[in-house]
C-alpha cells in the first residue's frame, strides 16, 4: 500500500500494476475504491498503470472537510500525486463521475496532462444523461427475464419510493451489455461499491463545465450503457477540440469488463 500527504494533509492511496510509461485512472462512483478498475482489460502489459484512490475512497482517508471531495477541488490531489511521484507528465484516465476531475485537472494544468481517455464519462462538468436514451435503452432489454423487475425499481426510485441501495441493486443490470455471470460478480464486488452516503453530493457541489482541453482526448462509450448512456460522452468529445469518439457496440458502463481486449486495444493505440 502506498501513501503520501495531500496539500491539506488528508491520506491519500494509490497502487502500480505493470511498467512502462504512466497511465493514472481514477474511479468513479463517485466514491467507489479503484480496485474495482482491475487492469483495465490488460494495459499493465505495456503501462504503468497507477489506480489513484480519490479522498473519503477506497483505501483513502476521508477529509476533515468534505468540501474537499467536491470534484474540482480534487485536481489538487491530482497534481500531489503527480509531484510525489516526480512525473513531469502523465496520460490520464477517467472512469465514470471520475471523468469530471480528469477534465478539470487537464484544464487547469494542461502541461502537465499528455493525453486524456474518458470512459463512459457522466457528462462535461456535471452529470449530464440524455433521459430519453436511457428510456430507449432500457426498453430495448424488455425480452430479458431480469428486465420487469429491473423497471418496477426504476419506476420506485424515479418516484422516490423504497431503499435506494436496493432498488439500485435491482436496476444493476441495465447498466451492463450482458447480465451474466462475469457481470454479476464484478457489479455486485464490494469494492465496487462507494461506501460514504455523503461522497456524492459533496462530489458534485460546485458543478461547472471545465474548459475545453488541448491535448489528444480518447472518449469511450457503451452502446448499452443504461447508467448514464451514450449522450455526455457524445457533449464531451464535442467539448474538447482535439477529441475523438468511440462508442463500443454490445457493452454497458464498463467496457474493459465485457470486451478487454478490444478495449485495451483502442486505448493502448490511442496512447501509443
Amino acid at each position: 500500500m502506498t501513501i503520501f500527504p495531500a496539500h491539506d494533509g488528508t491520506a491519500l492511496h494509490y497502487e502500480q500494476l505493470g511498467d512502462g510509461a504512466p497511465l493514472v485512472a481514477i474511479p468513479g462512483g463517485p466514491g467507489a475504491d479503484a480496485r474495482y478498475l482491475g487492469a483495465l482489460g490488460g494495459l499493465d502489459a505495456h503501462r504503468r498503470l497507477i489506480r489513484f484512490d480519490p479522498r473519503g475512497s477506497g483505501r483513502s482517508a476521508e477529509p476533515a472537510d468534505r468540501a474537499s471531495c467536491a470534484f474540482g477541488a480534487q485536481a489538487k490531489d491530482l497534481e500531489a500525486l503527480r509531484e510525489h511521484l516526480g512525473l513531469d507528465s502523465f496520460d490520464l484516465l477517467g472512469h465514470s463521475a471520475g471523468a469530471l476531475t480528469a477534465q478539470r485537472y487537464a484544464a487547469e494544468f494542461p502541461h502537465r496532462v499528455r493525453s486524456l481517455v474518458l470512459v463512459t464519462p457522466v457528462g462535461r462538468g456535471a452529470r449530464e444523461p440524455d433521459e430519453a436514451e436511457l428510456a430507449a435503452i432500457r426498453a430495448g432489454r424488455a425480452d430479458r427475464p431480469w428486465y420487469p423487475d429491473a423497471a418496477r425499481a426504476a419506476a420506485l426510485l424515479a418516484a422516490g419510493e423504497g431503499d435506494p441501495a436496493e432498488l439500485l441493486a435491482r436496476i444493476t443490470p441495465f447498466f451492463w451489455g450482458s447480465w451474466d455471470e462475469r457481470a454479476r460478480a464484478e457489479a455486485f464486488d464490494p469494492a465496487s461499491a462507494p461506501v460514504a452516503p455523503w461522497m456524492r453530493a459533496a462530489f458534485y457541489a460546485g458543478a461547472g463545465e471545465a474548459a475545453p482541453v488541448g491535448v489528444p482526448v480518447l472518449v469511450v462509450a457503451g452502446e448499452l450503457d443504461g447508467m448514464i448512456g451514450t449522450a455526455p460522452a457524445r457533449l464531451a468529445a464535442a467539448h474538447h477540440p482535439r477529441a475523438r469518439l468511440e462508442v463500443l457496440p454490445g457493452v454497458g458502463h464498463r467496457p474493459w469488463v465485457e470486451k478487454p481486449a478490444e478495449f485495451a486495444r483502442l486505448v493502448g493505440e490511442f496512447l501509443g
